[in-house]
């Protein structure tokens, strides 16, 4: 066997931060080079340590080997090596350095080959050259659009489309953006150019910061491409440790309660507001996708994961790497446990590695992560952000959207199957005297105004991410996954059903003519369930909503301390004139904290 090995170096005009998350997508890359798809098989050892396997067929011929645990540091570097069960080839090992330097970055690229004398000798004549060749196209491209603060297109990696399928998809988008998807046009754009490695697990998030448009306005027209059949609909069960999709269900009913994840040799359960993922992927008439992947070990796959570096035993490290304050965790790609902390003023604890939990040391500088390894085995340390990431859209969230709703109203769980939810605000509303309206302008002309007055709640909960759950006479339940978008979609209901009043004075001139809604808040845990055919929820925080509603005199708003206290909501109480108070409220033994906020002028 002989050694092989190249490097090649760029100078951009781009910070590393910017170049990271496109230099870094290795599994891109490889689909732009015309590398071969490949699968993984995990397989468990004795000491719960996991086995890598990768499988794939290239020039008629099966390739094995054994994938090693790959390195990086967000933002600085990236290492990954790979042990081949070839006569051919034994080794390959990559490594992207990212150096910051005046005006920009210099980017290295370094490949090391274990080859046989005879590709050994053609490698040295002419597929470094090509390799070259190929790096430089593609880390050029990607400078371009990093310095444009753009996503790079690949667009030799796409393939060709029949025009049937084109004018097909074309004219779905059409009626789609005619129906007011705006978004439309582009989604067809993308499912027609865009490489496979960006048709897998389409993240509408992310997919709206590349189009410049609203997630909300990305995350409707997916879900109206779903029902137009351009796109399928997966709910990810998500490994909370590498974030991988282990399990994927096309429907809410068929949803494990948990899975095992073969790569991080762990079990766990479902959580619908942490990693039950919505994502979606190209319909099989549009784009089928292939099977396993182009880069398994790629640092993107795994965004949370700041952090991932080997250490030999008692080996000590000086890490240079910036995490932004916040919480994180610190684990061990091994079996072990784990540990929480914060990062502030960029400056994160040593951390001690042992056999069990990690250790927390005093603080080390700004941008160094000090990390000793004292066991008398390798370790890996994985330092994650706690924070989900920020392009998932939640099962939590998803259904908790009027665009799901209205579009997937047959999407409930199994019969008998509940779901635990961690925080959800509750808006409960109802006419205040709705029976004197009746008696005062007749059944049919209070009818009209009522069903005015739906129009205008629905639309103020919709353009605040909520859903109405259901009606109950006059009554209204929506439900929100964040607290703040309830309390502003229950001020825009106050000014809007106010503006409504004036305007019905002035268009029948009868004075104490009007609509008054009661407006209640409360947020907390509950459970979701199947009842009467659609996604219901259950629990005392509902019922509490339900009783702060009637706490209402109408025109006003009010809602609990716990609420009062979320994020997002406690800042913007004190701006509203919001006084405190205490209520009976029927079903609960203790009075009730409340916040009142005044109607509109």
């Amino acid at each position: 066997m002989a050694v092989v090995e190249r490097e090649w170096e760029w100078h951009f005009a781009a910070s590393p931060e910017a170049l990271w998350p496109l230099v870094a997508d290795t599994a891109k890359i490889g689909e732009a080079a015309g590398f071969p798809r490949y699968t993984v098989t995990d397989t468990a050892r004795p000491d719960g340590t996991v086995e890598r396997i990768g499988r794939a067929r290239h020039l008629g011929m099966t390739i094995a080997w054994e994938e090693g645990v790959p390195e990086w540091i967000a933002g600085r570097s990236y290492r990954h090596e790979r042990h081949f069960r070839s006569r051919l080839i034994r080794g390959l090992k990559s490594r992207i350095m990212l150096d910051p330097e005046p005006g920009g970055t210099r980017l290295r690229y370094r490949s090391t080959f274990e080859l046989c004398w005879p590709l050994a000798l053609a490698m040295r004549c002419g597929g470094l050259k090509s390799t070259g060749k190929t790096l430089d196209r593609h880390f050029r491209e990607a400078a371009r659009f990093a310095e444009m603060n753009q996503p790079p297109d690949f667009a030799d990696a796409a393939p060709a489309v029949s025009p049937a399928v084109k004018s097909r998809v074309t004219a779905q988008a059409k009626a789609l953006a005619e129906r007011g998807h705006e978004a439309a046009l582009k989604l067809a754009d993308h499912l027609l150019g865009a490489p496979e490695t960006e048709l897998e697990r389409m993240r509408p998030r992310a997919l709206a910061r590349r189009w410049r448009v609203a997630p909300r306005l990305a995350i409707e027209t997916c879900l109206a491409a779903v029902r137009e059949g351009l796109l399928t609909l997966r709910w990810d069960l998500v490994c909370p440790q590498c974030r991988g999709a282990k399990l994927t269900a096309t429907s809410l009913d068929q949803l494990p309660h948990g899975a095992h994840c073969s790569s991080c040799n762990i079990d766990y359960e479902r959580d619908f507001t942490r990693n039950v993922e919505v994502t979606f992927e190209p319909a099989a008439s549009v784009r089928e996708l292939g099977a396993g992947g182009y880069c398994l070990a790629s640092p993107l796959l795994s965004e949370h994961i700041k952090v991932q570096q080997r250490l030999a035993p008692g080996e000590r490290a000086e890490i240079e790497a910036d995490l932004p304050d916040g919480a994180y965790r610190a684990r061990t790609v091994e079996p072990g446990g784990s540990v929480e902390f914060s990062v502030g003023d960029g400056r994160p604890p040593e951390i001690a590695l042992g056999d069990g939990d990690p250790v927390l040391g005093a603080l080390a500088a700004p941008g160094i992560i000090v990390a000793r390894n004292e066991s008398r085995r390798p370790q890996t340390l994985v330092i994650e952000d706690r924070r989900w990431a920020q392009d998932a859209l939640t099962a939590h969230e998803a259904t908790t959207m009027q665009a799901f709703r209205d579009l997937f109203a047959d999407a409930v769980l199994r019969p008998g199957d509940q779901v635990a939810i961690g925080r959800i605000a509750f808006l409960f509303t109802d006419i205040k005297g709705s029976t004197d309206l009746y008696n005062r302008v007749g059944d049919a002309r209070a009818y009209g105004f009522v069903r005015e007055h739906y129009a205008v709640l629905t639309r103020a909960v919709r353009e605040h991410d909520g859903a109405v759950v259901k009606t109950i006479g006059d009554a209204v339940m929506a439900a929100f996954s964040d607290p703040a978008n309830a309390l502003d979609a229950a001020l825009a209901i106050r000014d809007d059903i106010a503006a409504f009043n004036r305007q019905l004075a002035a268009e029948t001139g009868a004075e104490g003519v009007a609509i008054l809604v009661k407006i209640g808040l409360h947020s907390g845990a509950c459970i979701a369930v199947t009842l009467n055919d659609r996604l219901d929820y259950f629990g005392s925080t509902v019922n509490l909503a339900a009783r702060l509603q009637g706490e209402s005199a109408g025109g006003d708003v009010v809602l609990s301390e716990t609420m009062a206290g979320e994020p997002g909501v406690a800042e913007r109480l004190a701006a509203l004139g919001a006084k405190a108070e205490t209520a009976r409220v029927k079903g609960f033994a203790d009075p009730v904290a409340l916040r009142r906020i005044p109607g509109a002028e």
